[in-house]
C-alpha cells in the first residue's frame, strides 16, 4: 500500500547496527527510505550500511555515542549535509545488567539510565529541532515489556525503559501540533546480544516462554511491520502510543 511507502524520506536509527535496531533499519530501507544506521562500532556500521545499499537505498557510515551530545550533534550534521533533512528517528541503543538491586552499583545504574533514557532524550532533542523546522517527523523509541511489568534483578533497565515510555508520551503531547509524531515499540522477548545469555536455555527463558501465549521468542524481523507502520503515513493519526510486539505476553494471565 502506498501509505506504507517511505520513498523520499531519510531515517536515522541510533543503535541500528545490531539486534532489533538493525532489523528496524533494514525494514525502513526495505520500505524505500534512505537509512543511516549508527552505533559505536565502526565495523558494524560498515556492515549494516552495505546491507542498506544492497537494498538500493542511500546511507552514511557514521558512528555515534549516545552518552555524548556532541557525538549526536555530529551525526545530525552529517545527515543534514548528505540528505538535507531527517524524517524518521529511531532510538534503539540500550544496555542491561542483571544483579540484585540491594547491592546494585550506582555507577552501573547511572550508566544504564544514561544510555537507555538520557541517550534517547539527547537524540530526540537534537534531531527534533530539524523536524520542528520542517513541520514534520516521526520518532520511534524502543521501549520494553519492562516499561509495563517488572523483571527480577534488572531494576535499572526497568526504570530506564519506564522512563522511555513516559518520555515518549510527553514528547508526543508537546510536539503533536508541530507535525511530529512520537511513538514507541515495546518488544517482547527477542533474543539478541543484549539478553541472549539470560533467556537461551535458562530457567528465566523457560518462564518467559510459559508466560508468552505464542509459546516462542520473537525473531528480529518481526519488529519490521510495527516500525514501518509507525514511521509511515499509515500512522498519521497515531502518536503517544507504545505498541507491544510481544506474542501476547502483556495480555496474558494464566496460560496453563
Amino acid at each position: 500500500m502506498q501509505c506504507f511507502d517511505l520513498s523520499g524520506r531519510c531515517a536515522v536509527v541510533v543503535g541500528g547496527t545490531s539486534g532489533i535496531g538493525r532489523a528496524i533499519a533494514l525494514a525502513l530501507a526495505g520500505a524505500n527510505a534512505d537509512v543511516v544506521a549508527a552505533s559505536r562500532r565502526q565495523a558494524e556500521v560498515e556492515q549494516t550500511a552495505a546491507e542498506i545499499e544492497r537494498l538500493g537505498r542511500a546511507t552514511l557510515r557514521a558512528t555515534v555515542d549516545v552518552r555524548s551530545r556532541a557525538s549526536i550533534e555530529a551525526l545530525h550534521e552529517q545527515v543534514i549535509a548528505r540528505f538535507g533533512r531527517v524524517d524518521i528517528l529511531v532510538n534503539s541503543a540500550g544496555i542491561t545488567e542483571k544483579q540484585p538491586t540491594i547491592d546494585f552499583p550506582e555507577d552501573i545504574w547511572n550508566r544504564i539510565l544514561d544510555i537507555n533514557l538520557n541517550g534517547a532524550l539527547r537524540a530526540c532533542q537534537v534531531f527534533a529541532r530539524t523536524m520542528l523546522e520542517q513541520g514534520r517527523g516521526a520518532i520511534i523509541n524502543v521501549a520494553s515489556l519492562a516499561t509495563f511489568v517488572a523483571f527480577r534483578e534488572v531494576a535499572a533497565y526497568g526504570a530506564s525503559k519506564a522512563g522511555v515510555g513516559a518520555l515518549t508520551k510527553s514528547l508526543a503531547v508537546e510536539w503533536a501540533r508541530r507535525g511530529i509524531r512520537v511513538n514507541a515499540i515495546a518488544p517482547g522477548i527477542f533474543p539478541t546480544s543484549l539478553n541472549e545469555k539470560l533467556v537461551r536455555g535458562t530457567p528465566r527463558g523457560a518462564e518467559l516462554l510459559q508466560r508468552t501465549p505464542m509459546a516462542r521468542f520473537g525473531q528480529a524481523n518481526e519488529i519490521a511491520g510495527a516500525a514501518v507502520f509507525l514511521a509511515s503515513d499509515a500512522a498519521s493519526f497515531v502518536t503517544g502510543q507504545i505498541l507491544a510486539v510481544d506474542g501476547g505476553y502483556l495480555a496474558s494471565g494464566v496460560n496453563q
